[in-house]
């Protein structure tokens, strides 16, 4: 009986028609209040976790919003300080303009020719020369042809060799010559080298101020030697066929600081064209050599007749 009792739950209902009693079985009622418990704790957990989530999401949302006013805040001041810089640009580059406007009516009244493509500051150092101070600067720096007539042969850069038969960098220009063609000076100097070699034949070596050189190869004769100081336009040599070439003619060099530049470009180099080696040549800072050229006091080479004692007093 006690076993019997024990696996069912009775319910008495007491009514009109009498006492009525119900017997539930335990085990279904068990089963359904730890499924009740068990939606409760579910329910729980996800309660507090969507809350937690919500929490988290505010808190987000509330960073990116301080974060998107901190943002508006900084482009606000980029945008202040791209206004006020535009502005600054602005002014100066009107000031360049007028400078410049003022500059180009300085050089047409003292006849230099405008030359639009260098800066405004080259073009104030190059302005500051005249034409005494010009013509010194052509006359310390090689410029012009060695030879009285200038046809180019071969051009600075790499080239297939025609004595090597191989690619080589041709590291100035021949000019064509004859045997016995005479070759000068292309500005003042002193000699540094009259000598023969094997690869040049006979070699002439000019060292000019402010570290520049010229070299003039494959000579026939040289009229010069190590030591002694030449002018432009002196005779140095006769052109020839010496060293290892392929044929009669001038091979001319010119380095500054042992590096080889263009020789073209100052055979081309004159009074007329005067700027356009500013803007070719750009190893050479020639801001600086024409600051210490403008310097230079050109002296009248006539010379000046001598007073007497009597004259003086």
């Amino acid at each position: 009986m006690d076993k019997y009792t024990n696996r069912y739950i009775t319910f008495t209902i007491n009514n009109d028609n009498g006492i009525k009693q119900l017997r539930v079985s335990k085990k279904p009622l068990f089963y359904i209040l730890y499924t009740l418990l068990g939606l409760f704790f579910a329910f729980s957990i996800a309660f507090v976790f969507i809350n937690l989530s919500l929490i988290q999401m505010d808190k987000d949302r509330l960073d990116i919003e301080l974060e998107l006013v901190e943002t508006k805040r900084i482009n606000e001041e980029l945008n202040n300080l791209l206004s006020q810089t535009q502005l600054e640009l602005h002014e100066k580059n009107e000031e360049i303009s007028e400078a410049t406007d003022y500059f180009n009516k300085v050089e047409n009244i003292i006849g230099i020719p405008t030359e639009n493509e260098l800066p405004l500051k080259q073009r104030v150092d190059i302005a500051r020369l005249d034409t005494e101070q010009r013509t010194t600067l052509l006359q310390l720096i090689p410029s012009g042809s060695p030879l009285e007539d200038s046809i180019i042969n071969s051009y600075f850069g790499y080239r297939h060799h025609p004595v090597l038969k191989r690619k080589a960098l041709h590291m100035g220009v021949d000019l064509k010559a004859t045997i016995g063609t005479p070759v000068y000076a292309t500005a003042d100097g002193i000699i540094e080298t009259a000598s023969f070699d094997r690869f040049n034949g006979n070699l002439v070596i000019i060292q000019h101020i402010y570290g520049f050189k010229s070299y003039y190869a494959h000579l026939n004769k040289t009229m010069v030697k190590s030591g002694s100081f030449v002018k432009k336009g002196d005779l140095i040599a006769y052109s020839g066929n010496t060293g290892i070439s392929s044929g009669p003619h001038l091979h001319y060099e010119i380095r500054f600081l042992s590096k080889s530049l263009d020789p073209l470009t100052f055979v081309m180099w004159g009074m007329k064209n005067y700027t356009e080696i500013f803007e070719k040549e750009t190893e050479i800072s020639w801001d600086s050599l024409i600051t210490a050229i403008s310097h230079i006091k050109v002296q009248d080479p006539t010379p000046q007749p001598q007073l007497s004692l009597q004259e003086q007093k």
